[in-house]
């Protein structure tokens, strides 16, 4: 009898979920945790791994008996997983021997400093398509190896692994066989060259890091190993990062699409085929998700740190609003805004800036600006980091982007995207089903399984609803100057 359903892993930065999808793609169950956010020092970021794990585990478990899906009825799972997280356990025992350093972490930025002293940056550029910066997950496994009390020993005598969080959760669910990877989390890492597919032997040279340490790197689509639960196996057949994988559920595995998920953080990504294109502009290149037997497809990347980040920032430390949903109403309710920007710097600023010193601040502040203002304010600036990046990946490609596809929680608000589509002048595509990273990583599992092919991921996806430009010429590049004349009052490097 045909297995019925996929599941997909989806551990994020600020929640881990497990959810079930029917051959439909439509989703039968979702079960989810809230993650702690750990900040032992002011830009520092960890998360507890053991926590990750269990809250996976229980997630799992849960939504099966909510459910009451037999696991017999799972055909794979797909797993996808916040990306550049870096966790070091313990070979012997599978224990962390520190906490997950985030991928928003910034506690690397001397190291990196050192590394663009050396002149490493072309060799970076070139051969790992990122930039030098405390996001990648290099710096901060060679910072744990330096500051542990007698982890580089340890590494050295082969008694150490490294993971993203993908290849964490596959060791500790597949009770140690399995230390692999994909090459979406692989070409993270500023330790993989994506142009040879291998682990970068002189990379690792320069960062001290046993190559012993490192994960198998396998094509998104394949076999990473078996979870056994109830004494059945279910195999994972899929794993993606969560950009890469959100892409894919957009049905970017076709060059030319571009997607924007919103996030605790803006991540956009446009496929570009089996051309690797360099940028020049500020942006990355990275591994979109692999198939067997195919040719490695890459992307160029844009990341802005701060998006839904900056709604919860509204919510828990200004207490501005209550839940982010309110966000919506609160912008239709006022006038559009006349020179008020808020710039959520809050961890630097990403692409195309690159500015790890920058701090967020609020320009054009008046006495009739209030709560709400800000507010508004905060919810635009997510529209126009988005045009930061979508400008940079036209001036790299050479040709304009006819629509843009966009996930994640905050494509919920209207607002958002009718301004998202005004700003940027092109449609703005929302699918119905905005869970498209956990789709991807499902899809990916899918297709490995045999329930699902290529021709299917098309189908898979149905528009929820197109937003198309409103706003008069003047009014929008009035708006977008105004913006980066706010940016360029805050970057610390010009």
């Amino acid at each position: 009898m045909k297995k019925k359903y996929i599941i997909a892993f989806d551990q994020g930065t600020t929640s881990t979920r497990t959810i079930i999808f029917d051959l439909q793609g439509t989703i039968q169950g979702i079960s989810q945790k809230e993650l702690t956010q750990h900040y032992p020092k002011s830009g520092w970021v960890e998360h507890d791994p053991s926590q990750i794990y269990k809250d996976q585990k229980h997630t799992f478990e849960t939504v099966l008996k909510d459910t009451a899906i037999h696991p017999n009825d799972i055909a794979t799972i797909g797993i996808t997983n916040q990306r550049e997280t870096t966790v070091v356990w313990d070979k012997e025992t599978g224990e962390p021997i520190y906490n997950a350093i985030v991928w928003l972490d910034n506690r690397t930025k001397n190291i990196c400093k050192k590394l663009k002293d050396d002149g490493l940056e072309p060799y970076v550029r070139e051969h790992t398509g990122l930039v030098i910066d405390a996001y990648f997950s290099g710096t901060k496994l060679k910072w744990i190896l330096d500051n542990v009390e007698g982890a580089r020993e340890k590494a050295k005598a082969g008694k150490l692994l490294f993971g993203t969080i993908d290849s964490w959760l596959i060791y500790k669910f597949t009770n140690g066989k399995q230390h692999v990877t994909d090459h979406t989390n692989a070409s993270r890492t500023m330790l993989f060259n994506i142009k040879d597919l291998k682990w970068d032997d002189f990379l690792l040279s320069a960062l001290d890091i046993p190559k012993a340490m490192l994960p198998e790197v396998k094509t998104s689509s394949s076999n990473f190993g078996s979870i056994t639960f109830n004494n059945i196996k279910i195999p994972i057949y899929g794993v993606a990062g969560d950009q890469q994988a959100a892409l894919f559920g957009q049905g970017g595995s076709v060059e030319g699409i571009a997607k924007n998920t919103y996030g605790t953080g803006c991540f956009l990504l446009l496929n570009n085929g089996t051309d690797y294109v360099a940028s020049k502009n500020g942006l990355i290149t990275t591994l979109a998700c692999s198939l067997p037997n195919e040719p490695a497809n890459y992307a160029l990347e844009g990341s802005i740190f701060i998006g839904g980040a900056s709604i919860q920032w509204l919510r828990d430390k200004l207490q501005l609003i209550n839940h982010p949903k309110e966000t919506e109403q609160i912008c239709n309710s006022i006038p559009p805004l006349k020179d008020l920007y808020v710039v959520p710097a809050f961890a630097g600023l990403g692409a195309p800036y690159w500015d790890a010193n920058a701090k967020g601040a609020i320009y054009g502040i008046t006495l009739d600006i209030g709560k709400n203002e800000i507010t508004k304010a905060t919810v635009e600036a997510l529209a126009y980091q988005t045009k930061d990046v979508i400008k940079a990946m036209e001036e790299d490609c050479g040709k304009p982007i006819s629509v843009l596809k966009v996930d994640g929680g905050a494509s919920t608000n209207n607002y958002l995207m009718q301004f998202q589509s005004d700003i940027l002048n092109v449609p703005v595509d929302r699918p119905k089903m905005i869970e498209t990273t956990a789709l991807g990583a499902a899809l990916l599992a899918g297709l490995k399984a045999g329930v699902w092919t290529t021709k299917d991921i098309a189908s898979i996806r149905e528009v929820d609803q197109i937003f198309k430009p409103e706003m008069a010429i003047k009014t929008r590049v009035e708006k977008y100057s105004g913006w980066l004349d706010a940016i360029k009052r805050t970057q610390t490097i010009h």
